[in-house]
C-alpha cells in the first residue's frame, strides 16, 4: 500500500488492526466467552461467618438463604459460626479475608454499626467493608419471666421503680441490640436501675429467661414468638413502629415512648476490596431468593419482613443506623462490662 505524503502511517496500520480484528469480535464466540466469563462466580464453595452462636436469628437466617444460593450455583454455601466480642471475632476474620467473594460475612447490626461507638479499638473498620444486601429484619420485643407481676410496660416500669436494683435483665453480649434496647428502655422509662446479665448468644440468654435466672429480656420475635405464644415467656410490647400481625394483642412500645423503635436487621458484607460486580451478583441472588414462596413462609414464622436491599442502599441504611445507635450510646452513658 501505498501510504500519501503527510498522512501518519500510524493511522494506516491501526486501520488494519481494526479491519482483522472485527470479525472476532463479532463472532458468537467472542459472545460466548464474554458470558463465560461473566458467569465464572462462584466456581467454588462459599464461606459464610456467622458471628454468633447458633440457634439464634442471626444464624437462621443466612441458613435459609444459604440453602437457595447453593441450589442456584451449584457451590456449597457453609455457614460457620465464630462467635465471641459482641461479633468482633467474626468480622474481624472476614475484614483479613481474601476479597474474593468467598469470605461473607452475615450480620445483625452489633458488629456493623455499633460496637466502633463502644470498643475503644477494633481489629476492624466497619466502614470498609463491601456491602452487598440487607436480608430481612425482625422487631424485638420485651419479654418477662411469666412469675413476674407485671402485665403491661407501665406496670413493669411501676415494679421496677419500687424494687430498685432487685430486677435483672439478660442479653445476647454486651453492646448487642438487645443489651442497647434495654438501656434505651430504662433512659426513657426514667432511669430504671435494672441490673445487666451478659450472655454468649441468644439460646443462654434466652434460657436464661425461661428458667427464672433472670426477669426479663429484649429479644427479637425470631426465636421467642414460640415461647411467648405458649405462655412461657410473656411478651408486654413489640419494638416496631407498629403492632405485628405475629402478637396482634401485644402493643408497640411507641405506644407508650413514641419514637421507640428497635429492629434487629440481618445483612451481608464482604471484605474490603471486593469486587463490585460481585457484591451485586450476590445481590441479586438474594433478592432472586426473597421472591420464592417457601423462603417467604420461612421468614414469616420468624416475624421476619424481607428487605433486599442493594449494595448502595444498605450502605446508606449502614450510615443511618450507625448515628442512631450512637445516641443511645452517649445519652444512655452506656459501657461495656
Amino acid at each position: 500500500m501505498k501510504i500519501r505524503p503527510g498522512f501518519p502511517a500510524a493511522r494506516v496500520l491501526w486501520g488494519l488492526l481494526v479491519l482483522f480484528l472485527f470479525p472476532f469480535l463479532h463472532s458468537p464466540f467472542a459472545i460466548r466467552h464474554g458470558s463465560a466469563a461473566a458467569a465464572e462466580y462462584p466456581a467454588r464453595p462459599i464461606r459464610v461467618i456467622v458471628p454468633f452462636p447458633a440457634g439464634g436469628s442471626a444464624d437462621l437466617m443466612p441458613r435459609i438463604f444459604g440453602e437457595k444460593l447453593t441450589a442456584k450455583w451449584g457451590q456449597p454455601v457453609v455457614i460457620d459460626n465464630r462467635p465471641g466480642a459482641a461479633g468482633n471475632i467474626g468480622a474481624e476474620m472476614v475484614y483479613k479475608a481474601e476479597p474474593d467473594g468467598y469470605t461473607l460475612l452475615s450480620a445483625p447490626p452489633p458488629p456493623l454499626v455499633i460496637n466502633h461507638n463502644l470498643y475503644p479499638k477494633l481489629g476492624y473498620d466497619p466502614s470498609r467493608f463491601v456491602t452487598v444486601s440487607v436480608m430481612a429484619a425482625i422487631p424485638n420485643v420485651l419479654l418477662v419471666h411469666p412469675k413476674l407481676a407485671a402485665t403491661t410496660v407501665p406496670e413493669l416500669i411501676a415494679h421496677a421503680k419500687a424494687n430498685p436494683d432487685r430486677l435483672n435483665y439478660s442479653s445476647q453480649g454486651s453492646g448487642t441490640t438487645s443489651h442497647l434496647t434495654t438501656e434505651m428502655f430504662k433512659t426513657m422509662a426514667g432511669g430504671l436501675k435494672i441490673t445487666h446479665i451478659p450472655y454468649k448468644g441468644t439460646a443462654p440468654a434466652l434460657a436464661a429467661l425461661l428458667s427464672g435466672e433472670v426477669s426479663l429480656m429484649f429479644d427479637n420475635l425470631g426465636v421467642s414468638l414460640p415461647q411467648a405464644r405458649a405462655g412461657k415467656l410473656r411478651a408486654l410490647a413489640v419494638c416496631s413502629e407498629k403492632r405485628v400481625a405475629s402478637l396482634p394483642g401485644v402493643p408497640a412500645m411507641a405506644e407508650t415512648f413514641p419514637g421507640f423503635v428497635s429492629i434487629a436487621w440481618f445483612g451481608v458484607v464482604a471484605p474490603p476490596r471486593t469486587s463490585p460486580k460481585i457484591a451485586a451478583q450476590l445481590a441479586d441472588a438474594l433478592r432472586e431468593a426473597l421472591a420464592l414462596p417457601d423462603v417467604g413462609k420461612r421468614l414469616a414464622e420468624l416475624s421476619a419482613e424481607p428487605v433486599g436491599s442493594s449494595p448502595t442502599e444498605m450502605a446508606a441504611f449502614m450510615k443511618q443506623d450507625t448515628e442512631r445507635w450512637r445516641k443511645v450510646i452517649v445519652s444512655a452513658g452506656v459501657k461495656l462490662d
